[in-house]
C-alpha cells in the first residue's frame, strides 16, 4: 500500500489532506465515480449504436419516399436516444452522489419536493403523458406531414414532451404534446389529390368529362409518374355550378405525400389538353342588361 500511495497524483494527496480523509479512500471513490460515468457513457453509445442499426434495418434504400416501416423505425430511434440520454445522465448523478453521501434521505426529500413541483408542472406532465400515447398508438411518425395546433409541416422529431414540425417555408414549429387536440395526418397509407377545373357553360359536358378521364389515365400510365399513383384516377363529375363556370372534379389517389406533385402536374397537363381540344376555362364575367325608357327619351339607361 505505501508504494501505491507514492503513485497517487499530488493533487489527490492535497485534496485528501484538506478534506481530512484517507488518500486511498478518496482514490477509490474517484475511481468508482470514473467507472460510473464511463459505464453511463458506454450505455448511451451502445443504445445509439442499436438505434442506428434499427434505422439501417428499416431503410429500403429509396430516399425519395419514406415507408411506414422507415418512419416507425426513425421515430423509435429518436425516442430511445432522447430517453436514454436523460435516464443515464440522471443515474450517473445519483450514483456519483451515493459514492460520497447517503442519498436515501435526499431521495425522500426529493420525493416531497417533486410532489410539490408536480402541482406547478401539470402542463409538463400532460405533455409527457400525451406524448407517450401518441407514440404508443402510432398516430403519426417522423417523416409524416401533419397538421396540429394550427400548424402543418413535416414531423422532424418527436419526444415525450413535444413534436417538431418544419413547414413549407422552412420555419420550425415546436409544439408541446399537451397542446395537441386533433391530428390531421396527410400521409398515412395513401393520399389523394382533388383537382377542380372550371369549364364554360356552353361546353359539351360528356365530351369534357371524357377528356379529363383520358388525360388522367394517360398520366397514370406514364412511366415517370405511374409509381406515384396508388390506384386508378377517377373523374367524379360535376362538382358545382359557379357564376362563370361548371366545375369538373378529378380524384387522383396517390402514394403518401405525392398528392401535391401529382396535382401540380395534372393541372399543367389538363390546361394544355383543354387548349388543344378547344374547351374553354372561363374567367369570371358578368352580364349587364341595359334598359332604356319606353318613351324613347335619351335619358340615362336603367341598369
Amino acid at each position: 500500500m505505501p508504494k501505491l500511495l507514492l503513485a497517487f497524483p499530488d493533487w489527490i494527496g492535497e485534496l485528501a489532506k484538506s478534506l481530512e480523509i484517507d488518500a486511498a479512500a478518496l482514490t477509490r471513490d474517484l475511481l468508482r465515480v470514473a467507472v460510473i460515468w464511463v459505464g453511463c457513457f458506454a450505455a448511451i453509445r451502445l443504445v445509439r449504436a442499436v438505434t442506428h442499426r434499427i434505422e439501417r434495418a428499416v431503410d429500403d434504400g429509396d430516399d425519395a419516399m419514406l415507408t411506414a416501416r422507415e418512419q416507425r423505425g426513425r421515430t423509435i430511434s429518436q425516442l430511445l436516444r432522447s430517453v436514454t440520454r436523460v435516464v443515464f445522465m440522471l443515474l450517473g448523478v445519483l450514483l456519483t452522489l451515493d459514492v460520497f453521501i447517503d442519498i436515501g434521505p435526499l431521495l425522500a426529500g426529493a420525493g416531497i419536493v417533486g410532489l410539490a413541483f408536480s402541482f406547478g408542472a401539470q402542463s409538463l406532465v400532460k405533455d409527457v403523458i400525451s406524448g407517450f400515447f401518441y407514440l404508443l398508438e402510432g398516430q403519426f411518425a417522423v417523416g409524416d406531414i401533419i397538421e396540429i395546433a394550427g400548424k402543418s409541416g413535416v414531423v422532424e422529431r418527436m419526444t415525450l414532451r413535444m413534436v417538431v414540425l418544419r413547414d413549407l417555408k422552412g420555419s420550425v414549429h415546436m409544439i408541446p404534446n399537451g397542446a395537441i387536440t386533433t391530428v390531421s395526418n396527410m400521409t398515412r397509407t395513401w393520399s389523394q389529390a382533388v383537382v377542380d377545373v372550371g369549364v364554360a357553360y356552353d361546353t359539351d359536358l360528356d365530351r369534357a368529362i371524357r377528356v379529363f378521364q383520358d388525360e388522367a389515365e394517360a398520366m397514370a400510365a406514364d412511366p415517370e409518374w405511374s409509381d406515384r399513383f396508388d390506384g386508378p384516377p377517377e373523374v367524379a363529375g360535376i362538382e358545382g355550378l359557379a357564376d362563370s363556370a361548371i366545375t369538373v372534379r378529378t380524384l387522383l389517389r396517390t402514394r403518401p405525400g405525392q398528392q401535391w406533385s401529382v396535382q401540380r402536374e395534372f393541372q399543367r397537363r389538363i390546361k394544355g389538353r383543354l387548349d388543344r381540344e378547344g374547351i374553354e376555362i372561363p374567367f369570371p364575367q358578368r352580364t349587364l342588361h341595359v334598359r332604356y325608357p319606353a318613351d324613347g327619351s335619351r335619358g340615362a339607361p336603367a341598369l
